[in-house]
């Protein structure tokens, strides 16, 4: 497995694992699943900060990061995203994938990464715990799909204290 910056031409391969993710669990809140030019455009817009993990010559995980929330006094703090194939769970990817982009993030001057994590996805609390995220809040019921209200499980990792 190798991790490298996403190209466009990852999109269509992208928007398979996310979309399932989208239709067939609770991992995320959303029902509109992502077209590939909407990721496509999302891949040139974050440059290096788009990243996937390859086997065998196919996509099958990534992970992101976008501005955590408008304004000047957020520039340095960004969420991210990571999803991976069913059949990379628990293979080492999402670590890989990680480290990855902390390292990128680092370099752009990213301070803090926040993860905002489904109360359905006990697995993904436990991933971000074990990779250094410490949970911050829960934000009761402010999720809802299939007819159920779910927490937002808000984590973050400083990524560097300031000198």
């Amino acid at each position: 497995m190798i991790v490298r910056r996403a190209q466009v031409s990852d999109a269509p391969s992208i928007a398979e694992i996310t979309n399932a993710i989208i239709r067939d669990t609770l991992v995320t809140f959303t029902t509109d699943e992502h077209s590939v030019d909407a990721i496509a455009a999302d891949i040139k817009t974050r440059g290096p900060a788009y990243l996937v993990a390859e086997r065998d010559g196919q996509v099958q995980g990534f992970a992101t990061y976008a501005p955590f929330r408008s304004g000047p006094g957020y520039a340095q703090c960004r969420e991210h995203t990571i999803q991976l194939a069913p059949q990379m769970r628990g293979q080492g990817a999402g670590r890989a994938l990680m480290s990855a982009l902390e390292n990128t993030a680092r370099s752009e001057n990213v301070h803090v990464l926040v993860a905002g994590i489904s109360s359905a996805n006990p697995g993904a609390i436990a991933f971000h715990s074990a990779i250094g995220y410490a949970q911050v809040g829960q934000m009761p019921e402010v999720g809802f799909k299939w007819g159920k209200r779910l927490d937002l499980v808000l984590m973050q990792k400083i990524l560097a204290s300031d000198e």
